[in-house]
């Protein structure tokens, strides 16, 4: 389910790349990028507000480190990066390094957080990385100096966000990605405005928040609920097909040219989605003792601690794990972050 979660994020974002095409036509990208963000943070807080959230724990104390570093990392410094880079290098040129985005995730999360990586993880996010290359290279050179460093910059800020993100992702994912709307739309407003221009036309603005409830709040709960289960790495590489997905919407909306790259995107990618499908990774190992709160059910082996009478449907509390060792298939979330 979680692989469907993260399939779903991606197929919500990729809609964003050529609804945003037909919408830069009255909008500048500094005016449109603070729009989706504010649509999402705003869209997401009137739903907190009129739907509850059964089961799901609300971010705590302890979750306040991490939520301000994917604030910022996110919200403020990679939307400052990539702006500042695109007036030194092309569109292009940024286009084929945000792809790697999916490397400084994989590699933090791996190298810092002790998820599991292993051969058949690293083949797909190499074939995921060249599938991205594959779908944006335009010929001539990838762009070197300070504008392209800033565009890295940005890519590696983004990666410390996902991984960030991943660290609270057994809370309310509403709330999370709230948050990060909010944050990421005060920040691209105040860019729009230092940057000049008058007020976008109406109509238009109203366009761009509902692609950006879309695209970016709904699609970013999608995610964080792949998280759960996936860890930043493995939900990051499936997240990884929107340039496909949005080169295909582009090919079935637009009216697009289907190129050699776009099929050899495809192909690269449908390898690597294969590779990561049908991985299974199981061993001994010993959990620690581990307390925390998160929407769980007692379904599981992980989950079978009593409380009087235990709910049939997801609830959340505060719940102490014991040590443990034993061996089943895993995925690098919350319960199983050890190395190897």
């Amino acid at each position: 389910m979680s692989y469907l979660y993260a399939l779903a994020a991606a197929a919500l974002f990729s809609v964003s790349v050529p609804a945003g095409k037909l919408l830069l036509a009255r909008l500048r990208p500094l005016e449109l990028s603070a729009l989706c963000y504010l649509g999402s943070g705003l869209g997401l807080a009137a739903w907190r507000l009129l739907a509850r959230a059964p089961g799901e724990a609300p971010l705590g104390r302890r979750d306040l480190p991490s939520a301000a570093g994917f604030v910022l990392a996110g919200g403020v410094l990679a939307p400052l990066l990539l702006f500042t880079g695109l007036e030194r290098t092309s569109a292009s040129s940024a286009s084929m390094l945000l792809n790697f985005e999916l490397v400084f995730t994989s590699l933090i999360a791996v190298a810092v957080f002790r998820e599991h990586g292993g051969g058949r993880f690293w083949t797909a996010a190499a074939l995921i990385t060249a599938g991205g290359l594959a779908l944006s290279w335009e010929g001539g050179p990838a762009g070197v100096g300070w504008g392209a460093a800033l565009v890295l910059g940005a890519s590696f800020m983004w990666g410390v966000d996902n991984n960030l993100t991943a660290r609270v992702s057994i809370k309310d994912p509403v709330t999370i990605a709230m948050i990060k709307g909010l944050a990421g739309g005060a920040v691209n407003a105040l860019l729009a405005w230092r940057s000049g221009g008058g007020a976008p036309p109406a109509g238009w603005a109203a366009a761009a928040l509902a692609l950006g409830l879309l695209s970016y709040g709904v699609s970013l709960v999608l995610f964080i609920r792949a998280m759960r289960g996936l860890g930043a790495s493995r939900a990051g590489a499936f997240f990884g097909a929107y340039p496909f997905m949005g080169a295909a919407l582009g090919v079935a909306v637009l009216g697009e040219p289907v190129t050699g790259r776009l099929l050899a995107g495809g192909a690269l990618m449908a390898g690597a989605f294969l590779l990561l499908a049908l991985e299974r990774h199981g061993h001994p190992h010993r959990h620690e003792a581990l307390e925390h709160e998160h929407s769980h059910t007692h379904d599981d082996r992980h989950h079978s601690h009593g409380h009087g009478e235990a709910p049939g449907a997801a609830h959340s509390h505060p719940h102490r794990h014991e040590p443990a060792e034993h061996s089943h298939p895993h995925s690098p979330d919350a319960h199983h972050r050890h190395s190897h």
